[in-house]
Formats: C-alpha cells, sequence, structure tokens
C-alpha cells in the first residue's frame, strides 16, 4: 500500500471514520440478487475489492481475502420511517446512522446497502475506505458498472500493480530544480488533472537556472503561509466532534442557470457555487443569532494531481489546498467576487502538491503523532468541501434509471462539517454531512442554497446582455 493510502487506513478516529459515502436512487426497483450479480460481474473485475488489509510495523499490504463472501459485502437494507416523517428523511437518518458505523477490518473495507422498495424505487448506499481510492478514482469505478459502462484496462505484463508515490514524491518535492516542479507550480484545478504525467515526461529541454529562484521562492511562501496561517474563525460550526453523524441534500439547481448567472458576472460556474456555500451557511449561522459580520472560514479543497485518463487507477492522488469562505458577506454580489478573488489567489500554488507530500510523510508514523500532524489541517479549517462533475445524462443500472446521486467525504481531525457539490444530468446538487452535536440540523443549511442562489439569478437577469454586456466587458 503507498505511503498515502496508508495515511488515509490510519487516519480513522472514532469521532470521524475515513469512509466516502454515496447514495443512487434508483427507478424502477432495483433487486438484491441483480445487484449482486453485477458487482461480481464488474466490480469484482478491480482486484483491490477482494483485498483486505494487512498492516504491520512496516506499515500495510494488501492481501487477497481468502474467506471473500459477496453476501457479506452487499446486503439488504429496510426503512421504518417514523411517524409523520418522509422516506427521504428516513433514508437521511440511514446513510447518517451508517457514516458513524465502521468497516470490518478483517474483510475488504467496503459495503453496498441496498433498499429494495423505497416508495416505488431503492435506495443503494455505498461505503467505500479512503484508503481503497479517492472520489475522482471511485466515480471512473461506479461508472465501469453501469450499463454499458467500460472495464478497466487490463494491466500489461510486466506493469507494476501498485503505482507507488515515491518516486513521484522524490521528483517533485526533493529535486526542486526541475522541468517537473517547475511545471507543477503552474499547474492548478482542471490543469492540475493531466499535470502529472505531463511533469513527468519533460520533453523540451528548459533553462532551469532561470526558473529556479521563482520555484524556490514560491515553494517557500507556501509552505511559510500555511504554517503560520491563523486558525479559522471560532463558530457553533467548529469544535469537538462527537460520534454521530447527519447528512442532508437538496432538490438540486439547474446547471445551465448556474452557467447564466456565471456568464452574466463574468464568473466561473465554481465561483457562483461557492458563493452559494458560504451565503447559505452565513445565512443559517445568523438565524440561529450569531454574529458573523466580517467572518471567513476556511474549507480544505481537494484538488485533483491524476490525469483523468487514468482515474481506473485506484488509491489516492489529490492534494489540498485551503479555500476562504467569506461567510460575513451578505451581499451576493460583493461575496461571489470575493470568492472569485479567492480562487484567483490559489493559481499557481504549490500547496496541493506541499499536502500529498505531507500525507506520504504522515503514512510513514505513528498513529499519535500522525493525527497530531494531521490535527494541523483541522486548526485551519471548518469544513471539507469537493466539487465533482458527473455525467452529463442519467446514468443506467441494471436497466433502472438511476435518479439521484449524491456522496459525502469524510472529514479529518476534529473538522465536524462535509460539503459536496455534484453536476449530474443537468442539475447542480448540494450535500452535507455534519457532526450532530456541532450541526444537528444539515437540512437547515442545505434549505438556504436555492434562496443565495436565486438572488443571483435575480440580480443576472437585470444585467444589460448581448452587445451592452460585450461592452461592459
Amino acid at each position: 500500500m503507498s505511503r498515502v493510502d496508508t495515511a488515509w487506513l490510519r487516519m480513522d478516529t472514532e469521532q470521524n471514520l475515513m469512509m466516502i459515502v454515496g447514495i443512487w436512487t434508483l427507478r424502477p426497483r432495483l433487486s438484491l440478487q441483480d445487484l449482486r450479480q453485477r458487482v461480481e460481474e464488474r466490480l469484482l473485475q478491480y482486484r483491490r475489492f477482494r483485498q483486505k488489509v494487512v498492516e504491520d510495523a512496516l506499515g500495510a499490504q494488501w492481501v487477497d481475502d481468502e474467506d471473500f463472501d459477496i453476501a457479506r459485502h452487499v446486503v439488504p437494507g429496510t426503512l421504518k420511517p417514523a411517524k409523520g416523517q418522509s422516506h427521504q428523511q428516513a433514508l437521511q437518518d440511514r446513510v447518517g446512522a451508517l457514516c458513524a458505523q465502521p468497516l470490518d477490518p478483517a474483510h475488504p473495507l467496503w459495503q453496498f446497502e441496498l433498499v429494495e422498495d423505497m416508495d416505488g424505487e431503492s435506495a443503494l448506499i455505498a461505503r467505500i475506505h479512503h484508503c481503497i481510492a479517492d472520489g475522482i478514482a471511485l466515480i471512473a469505478v461506479m461508472l465501469s458498472i453501469t450499463d454499458g459502462g467500460q472495464p478497466p484496462p487490463k494491466r500489461r505484463r510486466n506493469e507494476p500493480a501498485v503505482e507507488e508515490d515515491h518516486d513521484w514524491l522524490t521528483d517533485a518535492l526533493l529535486k526542486p530544480i526541475t522541468d517537473l516542479t517547475i511545471k507543477a507550480i503552474g499547474v492548478s484545478g482542471a490543469a492540475m488533472s493531466k499535470g502529472v504525467d505531463l511533469m513527468m515526461a519533460a520533453d523540451h529541454p528548459i533553462d532551469h537556472s532561470l526558473h529556479a529562484a521563482k520555484l524556490g521562492y514560491q515553494a517557500v511562501s507556501d509552505v511559510a503561509a500555511f504554517a503560520l496561517m491563523s486558525d479559522d474563525s471560532p463558530t457553533s460550526l467548529k469544535g469537538k466532534p462527537g460520534t454521530l453523524k447527519r447528512v442532508a441534500w437538496d432538490e438540486g439547481l439547474p446547471l445551465d442557470a448556474v452557467k447564466a448567472v456565471g456568464k452574466g458576472f463574468n464568473c466561473s460556474v465554481n465561483d457562483v457555487l461557492l458563493s452559494c456555500v458560504a451565503g447559505a451557511i452565513g445565512r443559517y449561522l445568523r438565524q440561529r443569532g450569531e454574529d458573523v459580520e466580517g467572518k471567513e472560514i476556511r474549507a480544505m479543497v481537494p484538488v485533483n494531481l491524476r490525469p483523468l485518463e487514468k482515474a481506473y487507477q485506484l488509491g489516492n492522488r489529490f492534494g489540498l489546498v485551503p479555500l476562504v469562505l467569506p461567510i460575513g458577506i451578505s451581499n451576493p454580489v460583493e461575496r461571489l467576487y470575493a470568492v472569485r478573488a479567492r480562487m484567483q489567489e490559489l493559481k499557481g500554488s504549490f500547496q496541493p502538491i506541499m499536502a500529498f507530500g505531507l500525507l506520504s510523510v504522515a503514512g510513514l508514523l505513528i498513529k499519535p503523532v500522525q493525527h497530531a500532524m494531521l490535527n494541523i489541517f483541522a486548526k485551519k479549517a471548518t469544513a471539507v468541501m469537493t466539487n465533482v462533475p458527473g455525467p452529463a445524462k442519467a446514468l443506467s443500472f441494471c436497466g433502472a434509471t438511476v435518479e439521484r446521486v449524491m456522496f459525502w467525504v469524510p472529514q479529518s481531525g476534529d473538522i465536524g462539517m462535509g460539503v459536496s457539490i455534484l453536476t449530474y444530468a443537468g442539475k447542480v446538487q448540494f450535500g452535507l454531512i455534519t457532526d450532530e452535536k456541532l450541526c444537528p440540523e444539515p437540512q437547515a443549511v442545505i434549505d438556504q442554497f436555492a434562496p443565495e442562489f436565486n438572488q443571483l439569478l435575480m440580480l443576472a437577469l437585470m444585467l444589460p446582455w448581448g452587445e451592452e454586456l460585450e461592452a461592459l466587458e
């Protein structure tokens, strides 16, 4: 197991389990027998899903589970809504309970639970430990098991079974005056997804000395900025989490409308969505009577470091950057441009690669030291947030239509909130997982996303369009 994956394996605490949890809702209903058959035919082509983890003094290894039983990993589930409770509320309660339930370490670290009949549809709840793969890789895996999905490429005879991270880390962190790391400084966001392979195969000679000073200054500046960064603003969302989790999700926003707002304000779709996140959290806290004027909180945002054409490769290949969310700005346009400015500041940052390196180092340490090291991230942030582009058209699975896709990211250390943004079938969906002690009603936060977006939409519709807008730009 790679050092980064080992870090995620050892990051489990009683308060925060390192599982990626997701749901699909399907119509018409799906049977448990069909689900097990599809998993055996498709998912188990990835050998990792038949392997358990064995730890020793040197780290951890993937070992085939000789006692593998599909019935242990694909299980039936039932919902019993309380009086006056909807099926969705009952499903949210069930997902929250599963988020706090550890996977069996004696067997492969994943499980699917199928609620066959939920008001005429089925709900598939997936739990997969983060040491198996990150979100980008798992989306590729889940797409491969849908109707018409492509299986993972066959490994060539001499190709190693596991892509180790040590050579890449050596090049990226210990040999700074190289084409690799000079290019690394310039990639972020979508470009980062293509960057690792390009960086590892430098075809064009460059003047290393010309860029060495820039590289060194950028790397030192990012490390110093992260270490000296003040702790996050105090709010009721920050504190020592308990052991119970709550989840929520919304009905989604039309992606075309989000794009139109971005175009109207000359901002990216990401800027618009993150502004809505900041606005929703700020509005929720104000409704609770908290003074958030001038306050900002940070969210640790994953940045993909894997080329998208290699998304099928399991393991973790992402960095983290701290994004500031201006929750204290109530004016929606002012807040949108503040978010855009913050995003611009992150471009060219060395921090994603630095965070990847820190996780690798953490994978070599004993648990108490690792937890102390990783809690540095928790002190600097209130939430973990991820934004993943999903399929543009609705998926089909065993003949049923996947009507909804949502997932929740784990929170490390003492972070008690995770925000998920997913585009799927023409909609942008928001998901939230919170610690029950810090935020007992995440739906109250989720319900603020649409009003925040509608404010921007209304203002965008009042802007001059066509030739007048071009003249303003």
